[in-house]
């Protein structure tokens, strides 16, 4: 899973070739709760870093989604329009939220590895 690279505010981005497969952290999923609801960006949509791309609502509150990397949305995971829940099940799996076209491979940088992903969320107790 090294090619799983994590934001300090709980988004994951899976690089496959040129796309980034983006969601939550499974540590964001606990702490948000039930998710009950998911809103995805339009297919086409381009974002910078840090954009909000996304909405998650659980039985706790909403919270805003940010893109991890910059690029253009070239899918969304449909699936969760009619079962938000498998964010719970499975944020790094079936709890995808979007791919998206990377346009500057030089942010995935910025960003996290596993290992220094797991630290921080330790850090947060």
């Amino acid at each position: 899973m090294s090619d799983v690279k994590y934001t300090d505010q709980h988004e994951w981005v899976r690089v496959e070739g040129e796309l980034g497969v983006m969601g939550i952290s499974a540590y964001a999923a606990e702490q948000l709760g039930d998710i009950v609801y998911v809103e995805l960006p339009d297919i086409g949509k381009t974002v910078s870093q840090g954009d909000e791309i996304a909405v998650v609502e659980s039985v706790k509150a909403a919270s805003e989604v940010y893109a991890p990397v910059s690029g253009e949305v070239i899918e969304i995971n449909d699936a969760l329009g009619e079962a938000p829940d498998k964010v719970n099940e499975d944020a790094g799996g079936d709890g995808w939220f979007l791919k998206m076209k990377i346009s500057d491979p030089s942010e995935l940088d910025k960003l996290m590895d596993e290992s220094a992903y797991k630290t921080f969320v330790e850090g947060l107790g």
